[in-house]
């Protein structure tokens, strides 16, 4: 009897071989779940929510995250899975192919008495070994504009059909080399992703400035202003009650009519001083002059300004603001008393959009831009969703592959490598650990395996055209998914991030590992083990 159940009698208990089926049969049963979806012909799966919503995606993050596991085994595979993308921004469905595929080939040699230590041994040569291959395999190169659109476009065709992946390559690539400073690290935050629903999925354009999600708030204020300088700031310019709570009592009319035009000046004084600079620096030329703030304005100024021909936006959100500074210049204020010439920004043109009963203003034509705007267009919010992810790992693809310097093949090459050099190095080592370095070997061609059966093609057929060719050129040799032959994936343009391959590596290794080597699952409650 197990121990546990002196404990506690109604404790349940999965023993040995039990515990492992119960845990390859979750991996395998995830890994069914998310197969169709790898690769750039890939299937979509609809998710639909208790409340009746419906997501539809391919993005194996998305449906991890959202799907409801009750398995443990399943949800600490899905975890891993996650952590993976929260990590390098990619690789979350081969993730979870190759751990399901890790325990199904450790499966094999189980069934026939092989102890799981030895495998979880083989499994951690095969590792090392196969990160030696990404060392040797992977390609430094300079990150130029042409090798991030490759980049980027092997990332988005896996996540949207090939056209729109081609219109929202360049704009990813040119939003995240803009936002790049030298010495600084690239903060995708500067990148903002506003979404309209209009127009087509491929109208999604990148804008070199901000788009904000209001106009302003007075009907005399001009629609439109061109080269326009921005004040940006942080001060209200409306009555405030004062901090400490006072009383103030008056004998007439005239008293309190004193007190008003007291508690006004001191807002119309502000007021004036923005009058003031936009006179001083628009005296001698016929710019535009835009405030926004991050506080509210009062009619009384809002009407002021707009006498004066000043745009005045509100209540713009505080995450606009850092953005704001970096994509028109200038600096954000949070008190008038030293105005100055060189606290303004500059944009080449600010106007105001409406969209059904939405406003949005755009601040566009800023030089040099450090912060800038995707702005997704699509029919309906399916569409919108799905393009605001597929840009997400767009984003982080590029990021990875300038962080790193480097990239490796992708269409299956690399993993075609690594198991040919697995197979090779299986001779060096003695003993029963060798089989687990096989194991790891065939497990790794699932990859390739699946992009082939996924696009239509025979997955067996296709592997050996592509081991046979990877032999004979003794380059990285993936599958072309347009015809089903074997294609040199570099001279294609596909490309994966160096350090996705290599985390996938680890994380895989470490859960197959303790996966199993558990011999033993307890749940002490009242509820069954399926």
């Amino acid at each position: 009897m197990a121990a546990i159940k002196a404990v506690n009698s109604k404790a349940e208990v999965a023993r040995a071989q039990a515990a492992l089926s119960v845990n390859i049969c979750a991996a395998r049963g995830l890994q069914d779940v998310l197969r169709t979806n790898l690769g750039p012909k890939g299937t979509m799966k609809m998710l639909v929510s208790g409340a009746g919503d419906i997501k539809l995606t391919k993005d194996g993050n998305v449906l991890l995250q959202e799907m409801q596991i009750q398995h443990p085994t399943a949800s600490l595979i899905a975890k891993v899975a996650t952590a993976q993308d929260d990590v390098t921004g990619d690789g979350t469905t081969s993730n979870v192919l190759i751990i399901g595929e890790l325990l199904k080939q450790a499966d094999l040699y189980i069934s026939e008495g092989l102890h799981p230590r030895i495998i979880t041994e083989g499994f951690e040569a095969a590792k090392i070994k196969a990160l030696e291959v990404l060392e040797e395999v992977k390609v430094t190169k300079e990150m130029k504009r042409k090798v991030l659109l490759d980049v980027a476009r092997t990332s988005l065709r896996t996540k949207v059909h090939a056209e729109l992946a081609d219109v929202l390559t360049e704009a990813v690539v040119d939003s995240v080399l803009a936002v790049r400073r030298p010495g600084y690290p690239i903060d995708l935050f500067m990148v903002e992703i506003m979404e309209m629903k209009h127009k087509l999925g491929t109208d999604t354009k990148l804008i070199q400035g901000l788009v904000l999600d209001h106009g302003a708030r007075h009907p005399d204020m001009k629609k439109r202003v061109e080269d326009a300088f921005i004040l940006i700031c942080n001060v209200s310019l409306e009555y405030e009650k004062t901090e400490v709570s006072s009383g103030f009592f008056y004998k007439t009319a005239e008293e309190k009519e004193k007190l008003v035009k007291a508690e006004r000046k001191f807002i119309e004084d502000r007021v004036q001083k923005i009058i003031d600079l936009k006179d001083k620096v628009c005296a001698q030329s016929n710019k535009g002059f835009v405030i926004i703030n991050q506080k509210g304005i009062d009619p009384f100024s809002l009407d002021t300004l707009a006498k004066h021909g000043i745009v005045a936006l509100r209540r713009a959100k505080r995450r606009n603001m850092e953005r704001l500074s970096l994509a028109c210049g200038g600096m954000a204020v949070n008190s008038f008393e030293d105005l100055t010439v060189d606290c303004l920004g500059h944009a080449g043109l600010v106007y105001e959009y409406t969209l059904g009963e939405e406003k949005f203003t755009f601040i566009e034509e800023c030089v040099n831009p450090h912060s800038v705007t995707l702005l997704v267009r699509g029919p309906n919010k399916h569409t919108l969703t799905q393009i605001k992810d597929a840009i997400r790992d767009g984003l982080r693809a590029i990021k990875n592959a300038i962080e790193d310097g480097c990239m490796v093949p992708g269409a299956g090459a690399i993993e075609v490598a690594m198991a040919e050099a697995l197979v090779t190095y299986k001779n060096s080592i003695k003993g029963r650990a060798r089989l687990g370095v096989q194991a790891f070997a065939d497990a790794l061609l699932i990859i390739p395996k699946v992009l082939a059966q996924n696009a239509g093609y025979d997955p067996q057929e296709t592997l050996v055209k592509v081991q046979a060719e990877h032999v004979e050129s003794k380059q990285l040799v993936g599958i072309d998914l347009n015809t089903g032959e074997p294609m040199v994936a570099a001279d294609a343009g596909v490309w994966d991030n160096y350090c996705v391959k290599k985390q996938l590596l680890h994380s895989c290794t470490v859960i197959a590992t303790n996966i199993l080597l558990v011999d033993e699952i307890m749940r002490a409650g009242m509820s069954s083990l399926k």
